[in-house]
C-alpha cells in the first residue's frame, strides 16, 4: 500500500460514524482536518482565524482547522465540515475524499464538535475568505508527534488531559504560528493514528485505544451540563 492508502485504513480503524448519535441536542459544530501526500509525507493543512471576524469571538487570532457551526441545512457534521471548509478557504466539497468521523469533544464554548478526516489533492489553492481567515499554512503531520517544538501544561480536571502547545515556523511565509488547546490535541490524536506513532511525548490517552479516554472524558463534560 501507499501513503494514502495505509493512511485511510489506519484511520477507517478509528470511524465512529453515528455511533455518538445518542447523545442530548447539544448546539453542533464541525472541523475539517484535511490530509494530503506531498513527496511520500503526510500533511495538514491549518487556518489563522481573522482578527477582526465578529462572528469568531472565541477563536479569533487563533489557529483552527477549517470549521464551525452546524447550519439548519446541513444533513450531518460530515455536511457541516465540508461547507464551512468551502466557505473559509474555497475548498469545493466534491474535492474531498472523506475517511472518517472521529469521536465528538466538548470545546471551550459548549460545543459538541465532531473532527472530519478527509483527504485533499496536494495541489489545491486555497482561497482564504478574509471575513474568517487571515492566513492558510501546510504543516508536517509527523510535526505533532515530536517534542522539538512542544510544550505542555497541566489543564483543569474534566478536560483533555495536558494543554499541548506548538510553535510552528512556516518555512513558506517565514510565519510563525502558536498551536494550541483544541486543535493542537486534535492534531496530535490524528498525527498518531494516521502514522501509527506514538509521540515523544505525554499524550494524556491511550495512543492504540484512544477511544475510551475520550468516551469518559465526554461523559464527564455531559453530566456537568
Amino acid at each position: 500500500m501507499d501513503v494514502k492508502e495505509a493512511t485511510i485504513a489506519n484511520l477507517k480503524q478509528m470511524d465512529v460514524g453515528n455511533k455518538f448519535s445518542y447523545l442530548p441536542m447539544l448546539p453542533k459544530a464541525s472541523v475539517l482536518i484535511p490530509l494530503f501526500v506531498k513527496k511520500g509525507e503526510l500533511y495538514t493543512l491549518m487556518t489563522l482565524r481573522s482578527q477582526q471576524s465578529l462572528q469568531l469571538k472565541t477563536s479569533a487570532g487563533e489557529v483552527c482547522f477549517p470549521g464551525g457551526k452546524r447550519d439548519p441545512s446541513d444533513t450531518d457534521d460530515v455536511d457541516t465540515a465540508l461547507r464551512e471548509a468551502q466557505e473559509e478557504i474555497g475548498l469545493p466539497p466534491a474535492a474531498v475524499q472523506v475517511v472518517c468521523r472521529l469521536f465528538p469533544i466538548i470545546n471551550k464554548s459548549g460545543l459538541l464538535v465532531t473532527p472530519v478526516v478527509g483527504f485533499i489533492e496536494e495541489s489545491f489553492c486555497p482561497c482564504p475568505n478574509p471575513a474568517e481567515v487571515s492566513a492558510i499554512f501546510t504543516v508536517p503531520l509527523d510535526f505533532f508527534t515530536s517534542k522539538k517544538n512542544h510544550d505542555a501544561a497541566h489543564a483543569a480536571v474534566g478536560t483533555l488531559g495536558p494543554l499541548h502547545s506548538f510553535h510552528f515556523l512556516d518555512p513558506d511565509s517565514g510565519n510563525q504560528y502558536h498551536i494550541w488547546g483544541l486543535t493542537a490535541m486534535l492534531a496530535i490524536l490524528v498525527a498518531a493514528l494516521a502514522l501509527r506513532k506514538q509521540p515523544d511525548f505525554e499524550v494524556g490517552f491511550d495512543c492504540e485505544d484512544p477511544l475510551s479516554f475520550f468516551q469518559q472524558i465526554l461523559h464527564k463534560r455531559m453530566n456537568k451540563l
